[in-house]
């Protein structure tokens, strides 16, 4: 495993109706789960249907994946800037397993079905690249579109006979996601009780709109994992995140990873000839995140 800075193995802004055991038992958990390598005792087996979401802009297509029986929390995995394809569906295959119920969905719904451009043969400093892309992020990160899809996500999810209604539902997103898990957190607060954003993009700007200033509407348990040539460029976001959720009495839990933005998905292009994804880092970031689920919506 490589090296990493860690800034939040500490919890923020607990509660007072949460008790200290609670915070224990989420940090033994989290510790078994890295020296262990899993949390779970086995995997379900899952079925995987494509779906259509009605939202107040459309229809979104994505991918609904849950486990062969019974009734489970629900999940909503925001994608990042590539959309839903085959290493989302795969992480949503992989946490149905552990006993969730996962809707994957294409953000880009609004301007284009899924089947947005290959990683393998995108180039970040390619001006012409980075053209396809800059639409297809606008049209979900206009205002209101995402607190709009996550109400009408988490509808969906609760009009599943395989989502468990009592439980609440957990939120994942990655890159560009990670923005997209706080607006959702913030925008269905009764419902969502998890929140984990692995290389998130823009949680903290200078705007009135900045994610992180969404604190005080969110009552989940939050994870956020940063990058380490992310916080170089922004160093002081990781303080203005935890002094936001600290202030707004949120749990919220944040860590500098060593690895580069995009660490945690498999199919990432290299970067200076060297691969993004970080399979050691990755495993680690997804036993926290099967740990946060465990203590906030299991």
């Amino acid at each position: 495993m490589a090296d990493e800075k860690r800034e939040g193995d500490e919890n923020v802004g607990t509660p007072a109706e949460l008790s200290r055991r609670q915070f224990v038992t989420m940090s033994v958990a989290a510790s078994l789960a890295v020296a262990g390598g899993a949390i779970s005792a086995a995997e379900l087996p899952v079925k995987e249907n494509d779906v259509q979401v009605k939202t107040p802009d459309g229809v979104c297509d994505a991918a609904f994946i849950h486990p062969t029986s019974g009734a489970h929390p629900g999940v909503i995995v925001w994608p990042d800037a590539f959309g839903l394809r085959p290493a989302m569906r795969d992480i949503g295959k992989r946490l149905a397993a552990e006993g969730y119920a996962v809707l994957v969905p294409n953000p880009f719904y609004r301007v284009t079905k899924a089947g947005t451009p290959d990683p393998a043969s995108f180039d970040f400093q390619n001006q012409a690249d980075m053209a396809k892309l800059r639409p297809l992020m606008a049209s979900i990160g206009a205002s209101g579109a995402a607190e709009k899809d996550a109400t009408a996500f988490v509808a969906f999810l609760d009009a599943q006979p395989q989502v468990a209604k009592a439980k609440k539902i957990g939120t994942q997103g990655y890159c560009m996601g990670g923005p997209l898990v706080v607006r959702t957190a913030a925008a269905v607060p009764e419902r969502i009780g998890a929140g984990a954003s692995y290389h998130g993009g823009g949680l903290v700007t200078t705007t009135p709109a900045s994610p992180h200033l969404l604190a005080p509407k969110i009552k989940a348990r939050m994870y956020f994992a940063v990058a380490s040539n992310d916080d170089q460029r922004q160093p002081d976001a990781k303080d203005k995140l935890r002094e936001a959720f600290e202030a707004a009495k949120v749990p919220a839990e944040i860590e500098v990873y060593s690895s580069l933005h995009g660490w945690c998905v498999p199919d990432m292009p290299q970067q200076n000839g060297k691969p993004i994804y970080n399979k050691a880092d990755a495993e680690r970031a997804w036993s926290k995140l099967l740990a946060l689920y465990k203590t906030a919506i299991a």
